[in-house]
């Protein structure tokens, strides 16, 4: 491994490209530090900061790509293989005014002074930034996970890796969870308050109050939404959702709307959703129909129905 990294301003390796305190990539930074090595990226517009990059890459376009012109190759791996014998042949060319090959100055000048591997492989991960919601969970690819609930509100740096799922707050870990497929909670239960003085802003009895100030379908459907959870704390988004209605809709209109999904024997955010969009709170209860729910499900184009086969 060598000493030091110079790369372009690309933005998958550059953050903040600055010609005096440029800022690497949180993914880029981790595998330097990682290999035990630094990043001092070119001055923007600057490629001789990188010149004998810019050479190599000049050389491989003369001798080996010029080559390839006029071939045809029918997978990756065929193109690399004839890639890597050009690049034996290109690297044991003589130079023209210098003794030696570029081989042989790699083995005399650059072997013995790069560093050894270290013993671990890099691990590559994904940093993102989350913001804690009321139920004390960050969203990652479409999965909620936990974390110490004084962190509400507040936003926190992602680690994603293949398995793991690592939360940090002021560059201290303080949460980690398994990696899980999309949909669904990952909830420690440290991570809940004692008690609901720390928590009180927020809480089951004041979502259903909310609903009845509403109408009493309101409360129900509510009510059933938290319940439906392992831990009520985990449907308090899908209750912010619901209520919100409200303002977009009418009062009127969402206690209509939670009435036709309890009668339907679908009390959730999605169906009560999905019944004010099509406007069928607007429709008399007695023409309900037995595959209504059917018709609650969202369109989508490979959704064809059973008229597409008439």
């Amino acid at each position: 491994m060598p000493e030091l990294l110079v790369p372009d301003n690309l933005k998958a390796g550059v953050s903040l490209a600055c010609r005096y305190e440029p800022e690497p990539h949180a993914t880029y930074l981790e595998l330097a530090q990682h290999y035990q090595t630094a990043i001092l990226p070119a001055r923007p517009y600057k490629p001789k900061d990188k010149a004998k990059a810019e050479a190599g890459v000049l050389l491989v376009e003369r001798w080996i790509l010029a080559r390839l012109r006029h071939q045809r190759f029918f997978s990756l791996a065929e193109l690399n293989r004839t890639i890597a014998d050009l690049l034996v042949d290109l690297n044991r060319r003589p130079f023209q005014k210098l003794p030696g090959s570029r081989l042989s100055s790699f083995e005399s000048l650059d072997k013995p002074e790069l560093k050894p591997l270290p013993e671990q492989p890099y691990d590559f991960a994904v940093w993102k930034k989350a913001k804690t919601g009321i139920d004390y969970h960050i969203e990652v690819d479409k999965h909620y996970y936990s974390v110490p609930h004084p962190l509400v509100g507040k936003k926190l740096d992602v680690r994603i890796s293949a398995t793991v799922v690592e939360v940090l707050h002021q560059g201290e870990r303080v949460a980690s969870h398994l990696k899980s497929s999309r949909g669904g909670f990952t909830t420690c239960l440290e991570h809940m308050p004692k008690s609901h003085q720390q928590h009180q802003k927020w809480s089951p009895e004041r979502f259903i109050r909310w609903g009845q100030s509403i109408g009493p379908c309101t409360a129900q459907v509510t009510e059933q939404v938290l319940q439906g959870r392992p831990h009520p704390e985990q449907g308090y988004r899908a209750c912010l959702g619901l209520l919100n209605h409200a303002r977009r809709y009418s009062k009127k209109r969402l206690e209509a709307a939670c009435e036709r999904a309890l009668t339907i024997q679908s009390p959730n955010y999605r169906s009560v959703t999905s019944i004010l969009k099509k406007g069928l709170d607007q429709q008399p209860l007695e023409g309900i129909q037995d595959n209504e729910t059917e018709s609650l499900r969202p369109l989508h184009s490979n959704v064809r129905g059973s008229d597409y086969y008439h």
